[in-house]
């Protein structure tokens, strides 16, 4: 049953994400919204949304090891495994100065939630705070995007479309990514209370890879069609987004203990992870099958070393 609702969260979570991302999208650009702008915002809130409620469902059911492991989580399976396939699937070849400004922004977010998360404990305030940065992070890229903006993209499908239609694409998702959560909840503390290891543990892993899964199929598809700077911008944006918004949310709403475990291991493993590679893309600007494969590497060990011993710490 445990494994059951694992697998029903997971198909929900990737069906309900792909439905909310297409409505989100055609809508936007009914709105006349430039396709830039749709990707600084409705596009980012969608991909985080599956991390969003899953985070949400784990605070308000008592397992918090569950909602702040997936934030963390997600931001080490993103850097790692996700940048790691996609750059095994095709070289990534990027602009350095492109990068630096949101991965500037990554590692200061990353070492600000750090600051925060070490003190045992989010509190509204914290909350408060993270959101604050989220609007003022928005604000400034949309101002730079506005500097240069692109060229407008024509969508017969989007436009011709029935709002109707689009408004049931939307809310069908919706209700995919409700149920999807909480499936995802229910077998994720079942299955840590089975293996005998903390809820932070499962949720640092198995909740966190499920939860990122949307940006995993964009970063590897986008890096075989040549779209470096896509794969790339999704994994750096859906960090900020989930530290700043799905962080800030959630404490906010309901304040949170940092599990104990998550300060030992996964915080410095997400910062260092943020760091190295961003240095390397914005000074090298690429990322070859190698250092990709060093990557996973990297990523599988840190796995093994979460269900080692420090898993009863």
């Amino acid at each position: 049953m445990i494994y059951l609702e694992l697998a029903g969260g997971f198909v929900l979570l990737m069906g309900g994400a792909e439905f909310v991302l297409r409505g989100a999208v055609q809508l936007a650009r009914r709105l006349g919204v430039s396709p830039l702008i749709i990707g600084l915002t409705v596009v980012a809130y969608c991909t985080t949304m599956p991390e969003l409620l899953v985070s949400l469902d784990a605070a308000f059911r008592g397992a918090p090891g569950i909602s702040i492991g997936n934030i963390v989580g997600s931001n080490i399976c993103n850097l790692l495994l996700i940048l790691g396939a996609a750059a095994c699937v095709c070289p990534m070849v990027v602009n350095p100065r492109e990068v630096r400004f949101e991965g500037a922004v990554a590692a200061g977010v990353a070492a600000l939630f750090i600051t925060l998360g070490m003190a045992g404990s989010l509190s509204r305030i914290d909350g408060v705070l993270l959101l604050a940065c989220l609007v003022a992070f928005t604000a400034i890229s949309v101002r730079r995007a506005r500097r240069n903006p692109p060229e407008t993209e024509t969508d017969e499908d989007a436009t011709d479309r029935p709002v109707w239609m689009t408004l049931g694409t939307l809310a069908v998702g919706l209700g995919c990514l409700v149920a999807g959560s909480h499936l995802l909840v229910e077998g994720a503390i079942g299955l840590a209370r089975l293996l005998g290891v903390s809820e932070a543990v499962i949720g640092v892993t198995v909740v966190a890879v499920g939860t990122s899964l949307p940006e995993l199929a964009t970063a590897v598809v986008s890096a075989y069609r040549g779209h470096s700077e896509v794969a790339v911008g999704n994994v750096l944006g859906a960090n900020i987004f989930n530290l700043l918004a799905i962080g800030g949310l959630v404490a906010t709403v309901h304040p949170l203990d940092v599990p104990p475990h998550l300060l030992h291991l996964a915080i410095w493993t997400m910062l260092g992870a943020t760091i190295v590679l961003i240095s390397w893309l914005a000074f090298r600007g690429r990322l070859g099958r190698l250092a990709g494969a060093l990557c996973l590497v990297v990523y599988t060990l840190y796995i093994v070393m979460e269900y080692g011993p420090l898993t009863n710490v």
